[in-house]
């Protein structure tokens, strides 16, 4: 189903600035809250942050390039891919949401982090806000982004924005009940 380009990166861009303020707010906790979790296996708020981030240094650069080599666009429409609308729905947050397991290379947990975890987040979403507004120029549908897992596989850049700010939605929802649990402990 087409959804209108400019409605869809409205609600992107209305997304990652809650996403600032929000990881904002978790600086006003000391690093050792920031830094506890609820297990071993389980991830910190700064160890959910830092995925996020692990994630945005290899999009920015990816979502950058293409942009810059996309060609102007008065398509206002944008009609989401078959494999690229079922990774943005996994990612979207749910009630019955089911973990998915990260990648070996995408896994902070047991990392030292402090709270240039926090400044490197702002940064990137900052990026990624400048982003979303150059997408604006372009075709959704037809400007292609390689994704972190294969570098084969290509999804619409639409597809690439929609799952990005849903799994930075999902690990900031992680991260605000990690930081509930904490606080009751």
């Amino acid at each position: 189903m087409a959804k209108d380009r400019n409605l869809l990166l409205d609600d992107l861009i209305n997304k990652t600035e809650s996403f600032i303020k929000q990881v904002e707010a978790f600086n006003t906790n000391e690093i050792e809250r920031l830094n506890a979790k609820p297990s071993n296996e389980s991830w910190s708020v700064l160890e959910c942050i830092e995925h996020l981030n692990l994630y945005g240094r290899f999009y920015i650069p990816e979502i950058t390039a293409r942009l810059k080599s996309a060609s102007p666009s008065k398509n206002n429409s944008f009609e989401p891919g078959r494999l690229g609308n079922y990774f943005a729905k996994a990612m979207r947050p749910s009630p019955k949401m089911k973990a998915i397991k990260t990648f070996k290379s995408m896994n902070p947990n047991g990392s030292l982090l402090d709270s240039t975890t926090l400044d490197e987040f702002v940064n990137q979403q900052n990026d990624i806000l400048k982003l979303l507004i150059q997408a604006r120029q372009v075709d959704l549908a037809k400007t292609k982004t390689s994704i972190s897992i294969s570098r084969f596989i290509k999804l619409r850049l639409g597809d690439t924005l929609r799952v990005l700010v849903f799994h930075n939605l999902r690990h900031i929802e992680q991260a605000k009940r990690t930081l509930i649990l904490m606080t009751k402990s």
